[in-house]
């Protein structure tokens, strides 16, 4: 099974999808040849193409005595060269606007708004890095989901006073704003929070720009994100102390796994708990004595096995008792 890893691509490793080879910027007016789909600006493969009737990357013919009729206009391409390198659609809009007011002459009249430079980025739904987004975040209700659009105009005023206004930056991921839903209510760790757009829930590398761009956000009002509280899918262990000394031999609760536990912090039994009479208490540091509880011995027999200092058994006395331990 091949785990799929998501990482972010720097916009120089796009460059070369991205510039034009003849003058080495960014696209301007995307226009693309039909016989090859190679892209150029438009400007600069309408001046190659007065000289040449060739391809400048494939020298592919393009047409033998018009080759304008065979170049496109590429809006798509355009787009996304502007959505993916900041501040060119702003810069861009700058210099047509200067360029016409620098040659008033030049008749500007036919020309579209954005060949005008009259265009903002809103309108070309355009957003950059550190732009702020309005956005809008409400608790996500399966119920209410599944109910009709009569149902949803005839909302309630408590229904809009759960909705929360935040205004983010446009390079806000979705992690950040799921650490900020969880520190402000107080969310316990084993519940994950989720942030979803309408019923999809978004992945934590989504930026709140990828997100208008994915979803197609108007600008209509503010960017609508929901939230739903889910338990989370980690499995507590639970852990009982007279079966943590078990293993797959087959040896009894009395046997050696008792007395190896009690060296160790873990197998001293909590003060706080009483035993139940008759059951076997391990000492925690003299794992050889057997503690008497209640008046009852509860000495068991310990396995044979080889003890590194003799075989004689070694005696003790407790509470001025003389009790001996049967190790071999």
């Amino acid at each position: 099974m091949t785990m799929h890893r998501t990482t972010r691509i720097k916009i120089t490793e796009l460059n070369p999808h991205l510039m034009c080879v003849l003058c080495g910027g960014y696209f301007i007016d995307a226009t693309t040849i039909i016989e090859c789909l190679h892209s150029f600006c438009k400007m600069c493969i309408v001046r190659y193409l007065e000289t040449s009737k060739y391809c400048p990357i494939c020298d592919v013919p393009v047409h033998k005595t018009k080759p304008l009729l065979n170049i496109r206009s590429d809006k798509t391409l355009q787009d996304i060269v502007y959505k993916l390198v900041p501040g060119l659609f702003k810069n861009e809009m700058k210099r047509r606007r200067d360029f016409y007011a620098a040659h008033p002459s030049v008749d500007a009249t036919t020309r579209s708004n954005e060949d005008r430079g009259e265009v903002a980025d809103e309108d070309k739904r355009i957003i950059t890095d550190d732009e702020i987004i309005s956005l809008s975040i409400e608790f996500f209700d399966h119920n209410k989901a599944k109910k009709t659009s009569v149902a949803e105009d005839k909302q309630s005023k408590e229904q809009v006073n759960n909705k929360r206004y935040l205004q983010c930056p446009a390079a806000m991921t979705i992690m950040h704003l799921r650490k900020f839903l969880r520190s402000k209510m107080d969310i316990p760790c084993t519940y994950q929070v989720e942030v979803m757009y309408e019923d999809e829930p978004l992945k934590d590398y989504y930026t709140l720009m990828d997100v208008a761009y994915i979803y197609t956000w108007r600008r209509n009002g503010p960017l609508p994100l929901k939230y739903r509280v889910r338990p989370s899918c980690k499995k507590l262990k639970m852990s009982h102390p007279q079966q943590e000394g078990q293993n797959s031999t087959g040896r009894s609760a009395e046997s050696d796994s008792a007395s190896d536990k009690a060296c160790s912090p873990a197998g001293v039994p909590s003060t706080s708990s009483l035993p139940s009479p008759g059951t076997p208490v391990p000492s925690p540091h003299f794992p050889h004595i057997s503690k008497p509880v209640n008046g009852a011995s509860t000495s068991a027999p310990a396995p044979a096995r080889p003890f590194p200092f003799g075989n004689k058994p070694r005696k003790t006395s407790l509470n001025g008792s003389s009790l001996s331990s049967g190790l071999a």
